[in-house]
């Protein structure tokens, strides 16, 4: 009896700990990707992020297409991450998030879907602290011009507090996201920075920059200044 107690315990052991690798593991691809669509969209001449806005923006969050999309009650369900100014003008260590929402994810003809969203402000940063929100209601979102040099700051669309975009079979765009809910993807958070990490100590700067972010953190901070 006793032995057969110490075979169940060292299993479900095993089954926890792969549980946890294989999050980390999800965690790192989402990092590579999301550093992978943001420099894919940087480099396209006239098709890029404002660099106006970047140089303003609080938090940028980048939902990568590929990484596990499915739908979910009718509607979307992806994961991504999203990262902040820090009071010296770095970036925070990635917070991971999910967003879903009925527009969200993969299109007719079954093509994938990136989406990037910028926070504009402080009371948008501030949204990132809750347990979730939903974008239209808890802050306000716009599609957000596209092109390198767009006279954005004359745009209506600025007074939103977050812009979003998407990026589907190489077309980028603007994209309304209204109605779609943002939340914390705590196993994600935990599975990186371990159990007494959260969305908080996160983006307060309690958090290193993990290895594997460093390039994410270093190519956003080449645009964002």
């Amino acid at each position: 009896m006793l032995n057969r107690i110490l075979i169940l315990t060292v299993l479900c052991l095993v089954l926890v700990l792969t549980a946890v690798a294989s999050d980390r593991d999800d965690a790192v691809n989402r990092i590579h990707h999301a550093d992978e669509v943001f420099n894919s969209i940087m480099d396209a001449p006239d098709q890029g992020i404002p660099a106006n806005l970047l140089d303003k923006t609080k938090c940028i969050a980048i939902i990568p297409g590929n990484v596990k999309f499915a739908f979910i009650f009718g509607g979307n369900y992806g994961r991504g991450l999203v990262t902040c100014r820090t009071t010296g003008k770095d970036w925070t260590a990635p917070l991971f998030l999910a967003i879903e929402g009925g527009s969200i994810g993969y299109q007719i003809g079954g093509s994938s879907t990136d989406l990037v969203l910028l926070f504009m402000n402080d009371h948008a940063l501030h949204s990132l602290l809750s347990d979730r929100f939903k974008l239209g209601a808890d802050a306000s979102v716009a599609a957000g011009p596209v092109g390198r040099t767009a006279a954005a700051d004359t745009d209506v669309k600025l007074n939103a507090e977050i812009l979003s975009y998407s990026r589907a079979k190489g077309i980028f765009a603007g994209v309304s996201l209204q109605g779609a809910v943002v939340k914390s993807d705590e196993n994600a958070n935990e599975s990186m920075y371990g159990a007494n990490s959260d969305r908080h100590t996160i983006l307060d700067e309690k958090v290193a920059v993990p290895e594997d972010a460093k390039k994410l953190i270093h190519d956003i901070s080449l645009f964002a200044r």
